[in-house]
């Protein structure tokens, strides 16, 4: 068995039974138990398990900090460049999309720098600077600036998204709870987020696969909002099922 799939097993055993231990890992899968202690400190890293002694327990799910971009920056790299590429191969020469302000968002206008026709619609004040210069026009939404973000909220953001028509949502979110929905920590920040998606014709959740199971502060819309899903190999089987039992498309990455 390969390590990332023993890695995938361990977090849905994780899941189904709410803590793992080491030496029954390791009767488990049949390995050492150096070998496992290096899978949960691996899974520990990327955010996805507490790391307890002798085991292992699933991350608190209280409500989210709000993070700066900074720290989420620093967060899932390689999840997040597969998952911005993905959504990049999505989008054509001449379409209006949406980006809300994120990590994944970001790479995600690094790599549409040089299609042809494109417009950008963005309340990100790091991702209209990061297309500034390219062949994309950038339309910026006004509103009040969020420090942690570099994002604009408020009135002058959601009046601005009523008055625009979009084909793609490209949406990151802090918290994806498959039953309650997409959710993030500032209030502010969801009603923007719901203004794009009631100004695109489709709505796309990129986010990586530490997102599920995580609920946040305020309720950005329900899964059946949610036309498709991009994210990475590492969701559980529990969340994918649920997805698609919703109907939404699903890209793993």
């Amino acid at each position: 068995m390969l390590s990332e799939e023993r890695r995938r097993e361990i977090l849905e055993l994780l899941r189904n039974e709410h803590r793992v231990l080491v030496r029954d890992l390791s009767k488990r899968f049949r390995t050492s138990l150096i070998t496992i202690r290096k899978d949960l400190e691996s899974l520990h890293n990327q955010g996805l398990l507490e790391r307890t002694h002798g085991g292992a327990l699933p991350i608190r799910t209280g409500v989210l900090e709000d993070q700066t971009l900074q720290e989420k920056a620093r967060l899932h790299g390689p999840e997040k460049m597969r998952i911005a590429a993905a959504a990049v191969r999505m989008v054509r020469n001449g379409q209006v999309i949406i980006l809300d302000s994120g990590t994944t968002t970001t790479a995600i206008a690094r790599g549409c720098r040089q299609l042809r026709g494109l417009t950008v619609i963005t309340n990100a004040t790091n991702i209209a600077a990061e297309l500034a210069g390219s062949n994309v026009e950038v339309i910026l939404t006004g509103g009040s600036l969020r420090k942690n973000s570099f994002s604009l909220v408020g009135p002058l953001a959601e009046e601005s998204l009523r008055k625009l028509n979009a084909d793609l949502l490209f949406l990151a979110v802090d918290g994806f709870d498959v039953k309650y929905g997409l959710t993030t920590p500032n209030q502010l920040e969801a009603r923007v987020n719901r203004a794009m998606s009631e100004a695109a014709r489709r709505t796309i959740v990129v986010c990586d696969s530490s997102k599920f199971g995580r609920r946040s502060l305020s309720l950005i819309m329900p899964v059946a909002a949610v036309h498709e899903t991009i994210t990475d190999r590492g969701i559980s089987k529990h969340d994918l099922a649920a997805l698609r039992k919703a109907e939404v498309e699903v890209s793993l990455v």
